[in-house]
């Protein structure tokens, strides 16, 4: 019986856009429902790459919530479709430099519960705000070893060293630790 690839739980600010004033070349910058996104597309190829391949399942974990699919997917260079978990409703809050890595955080909600209902699959979880977590965020983290943390610097956002490092750990899937 074929197993289901990891699934790749992927924030939007802090993650795809980062928050830089000039743009290194080859970086795209557009407006979205009011909000100015800075992202690099040959990170965002990669992770449309691992998905399409197979080695992953991408899913929304970002408080943009089903605007992520509606409005950045295809400007972005992602699939649409994607399964997105957040509170529905909820408008896109934008980057204000506050992190959100709280006691009670709804993503670590949402990523407990990814876990539970599929306790079989490994998962990696972007997340700029994973940098610095509330207590309850790091007890999770440290009890769940089959979660691969990772946490872009915000002005940086994603990086190729950062994917790298997520595909090492996909290419060792004894391994449960990177």
């Amino acid at each position: 019986m074929p197993t289901s690839p990891p699934v790749l739980l992927l924030d939007v600010d802090g993650v795809l856009n980062a928050v830089r004033r000039d743009l290194p070349t080859g970086w795209r910058r557009e407006s979205y429902d009011g909000y100015v996104l800075s992202w690099d597309p040959t990170v965002v190829a990669r992770l449309r790459d691992l998905h399409e391949a197979g080695r992953v399942e991408l899913q929304w974990l970002t408080t943009w919530t089903a605007k992520a699919d509606e409005l950045l997917a295809e400007p972005m260079g992602l699939p649409r479709g994607l399964r997105t978990h957040g509170r529905e409703g909820e408008l896109p809050t934008g980057f204000t430099g506050e992190r959100r890595a709280v006691p009670g955080w709804w993503k670590l909600g949402a990523a407990r519960e990814v876990a539970q209902d599929e306790p079989d699959r490994r998962i990696v979880w972007i997340d700029d705000d994973l940098a610095e977590p509330a207590e309850d965020t790091s007890s999770w983290l440290a009890a769940n070893d089959h979660v691969l943390v990772v946490a872009p610097h915000v002005e940086m956002g994603l990086t190729h060293a950062e994917l790298d490092r997520v595909e090492d750990w996909l290419a060792t899937p004894e391994s449960r630790e990177a």
